[in-house]
C-alpha cells in the first residue's frame, strides 16, 4: 500500500504528465532500445514509427497518476493491457527493464523538478502496477497452459489454406506445425503472430482477431494489407504475410487472448457493429452462433468504402438468407454501377444507426463494436443518443491504444 505522501508526489505529477507525458514516452523508448535493442523484437516497430505507442503510454501514465488514490478506476484498461502482454510474451522481467528507463527517462526529461523524494515515489508507484499486472499475467498464462491444446509463448503454425476475401483482405487458415490440438477460445479474441520483417531486420508482432468459430482443428486470421499512405507508412507485417506468407509456410503464433469477445451468459439478442476489417471478430461471432443453433436475435451491420473492400459478402448474405433470426444492414459509401441493393449493399452512404434504427435497436440487446477509431466513436454516440446504455456497449480497437470512450 502505498502512504499518502507518496500518492500526493505522484498525482501532482499528473498535470505535467497531461503536458508533456509524449516528450517522456518518447525519450523513454529511444532510451530503453539504445540499451535494451533485444526488446525491439517485442514492441511493434510501425506504432512506434506513427507515435501511436508513446501517445498510448503517455495517456496511461497520466491516468496512472490521475488515479493513483482509486488504480481501480482504470481496471478495465488494466485488463486489456494485461490480455496483450501475455500475447506478446511479456514476462516478469521485462517490468524491471522497463521500470529502469522509466524512472531513468523522469530524471532526464524533468531536470530538476525530478527530485530524489519525487522519483522514490515513482518508483513505488511503478512497482505497485507491476506487481498488479505481473500476478494478472500470471493468471492468464496459467489457464492458457492449462487449456486443452493450449501453451504460453509463440508455438508454429503452418498455413493449410490462404483465401482472398477482398481487395484488401486475405484469410490464412493455420493449423499447429507439431500436429497437436487448438485450444478453445472465444469468439471475438485475437492471437498475435510473429514474422521477420526483412526490412528492419527484427522479428515483428501484431495481433489479429481470429475471424471463424471456436471448436474447429486450425484458427483462422482475416488480415488487411495496410498500404500505407503519405503520412502513414506501409504495414511491414500485413504486407509480408500478403505477399511471402503461402499455403504451407509457417509462421509463429501466440494462444489466444482478448476481453473482448461474445458474452456468453443469458440470451440477450446480438448487434454486431463494423467498419471495414473490424468485421471480422464480428464474424467469429456470428459464425459461433449460428453454429451452434443459437435462436437469439441476431444483427450484423456492417460499412466499407466499396464492393470491392467488401469481405465475406456471400457467407454473411447465405446466413442471413437461412436464418430467420439473423438480419443484415450492409453500408456502402461508394455505389459502383454494378452493385445491387440487397445483395451487395442495403443503404447508401456511412453507417446510419438513426436510419436504421427500428432494424438494430432491439430491447436489451448487447452491442460490439469493433472499426477505426472515429468509426467505433461515432457509433458509440449513436448508440448512447438512442438510448443505449453504456453498459450494453462493448468495444474493441485495433491498434496501440484503449476502445475509444
Amino acid at each position: 500500500m502505498l502512504s499518502p505522501q507518496i500518492r500526493a508526489l505522484v498525482k501532482g505529477t499528473a498535470p505535467v504528465l497531461k503536458t508533456h507525458g509524449v516528450a517522456l514516452t518518447k525519450h523513454f523508448y529511444a532510451r530503453m532500445f539504445q540499451h535494451n535493442p533485444e526488446l525491439k523484437h517485442v514492441f511493434n516497430q510501425g506504432h512506434q514509427a506513427g507515435g501511436e505507442q508513446q501517445q498510448a503510454l503517455a495517456g496511461a501514465v497520466a491516468a496512472y497518476a490521475e488515479h493513483i488514490d482509486d488504480p481501480s478506476v482504470l481496471m478495465p484498461v488494466v485488463t486489456r493491457i494485461v490480455h496483450k502482454h501475455v500475447s506478446l510474451g511479456i514476462r516478469p522481467e521485462h517490468y524491471q527493464i522497463v521500470g529502469k528507463h522509466l524512472l531513468a527517462s523522469i530524471k532526464e526529461v524533468l531536470g530538476e523538478a525530478a527530485t530524489d523524494e519525487l522519483v522514490d515515489a515513482w518508483a513505488a508507484a511503478y512497482g505497485q502496477l507491476a506487481d498488479l499486472l505481473i500476478a494478472e499475467e500470471a493468471r492468464l498464462y496459467a489457464e492458457s497452459a492449462a487449456k486443452p491444446g493450449g501453451w504460453t509463448g509463440w508455438r508454429a503454425f503452418r498455413v493449410v489454406g490462404k483465401q482472398r476475401e477482398s481487395a484488401e483482405i486475405t484469410s490464412f487458415y493455420l493449423a499447429p506445425a507439431d500436429g497437436g490440438a487448438v485450444p478453445a477460445y472465444q469468439p471475438g479474441q485475437y492471437v498475435s503472430v510473429r514474422v521477420f520483417v526483412p526490412e528492419l531486420g527484427l522479428m515483428q508482432p501484431r495481433q489479429y482477431s481470429l475471424s471463424d468459430a471456436p471448436g474447429q482443428d486450425r484458427l483462422r486470421i482475416s488480415v488487411k494489407r495496410e498500404a500505407g499512405g503519405a503520412d502513414t507508412p506501409a504495414g511491414r507485417v500485413s504486407n509480408a504475410l500478403h505477399d511471402r506468407l503461402e499455403e504451407g509456410g509457417v509462421i509463429d503464433v501466440a494462444p489466444p487472448q482478448g476481453d473482448f469477445h461474445l458474452r456468453e451468459e443469458g440470451n440477450a439478442p446480438v448487434v454486431l457493429l463494423s467498419g471495414g476489417v473490424g468485421l471480422t471478430p464480428m464474424v467469429s461471432i456470428l459464425n459461433h452462433l449460428v453454429g451452434r443453433n443459437d435462436e437469439r436475435q441476431i444483427r450484423f451491420v456492417h460499412g466499407c468504402r466499396n464492393s470491392s473492400v467488401h469481405a465475406m459478402k456471400e457467407h454473411v448474405n447465405d446466413i442471413a438468407a437461412a436464418r430467420a433470426n439473423v438480419r443484415k444492414a450492409v453500408f456502402y459509401e461508394e455505389i459502383g454501377h454494378a452493385d445491387q441493393r440487397g445483395r451487395d449493399y442495403d443503404h447508401a452512404g456511412r453507417v446510419d444507426l438513426l436510419a436504421i434504427r427500428d432494424e438494430v435497436i432491439v430491447p436489451d440487446a448487447d452491442y460490439y463494436l469493433c472499426g477505426p477509431a472515429g468509426f467505433m466513436r461515432a457509433q458509440r454516440a449513436a448508440l448512447n443518443g438512442l438510448g443505449v446504455p453504456d453498459e450494453r456497449i462493448h468495444a474493441e480497437a485495433f491498434g496501440s491504444g484503449g476502445a475509444p470512450a
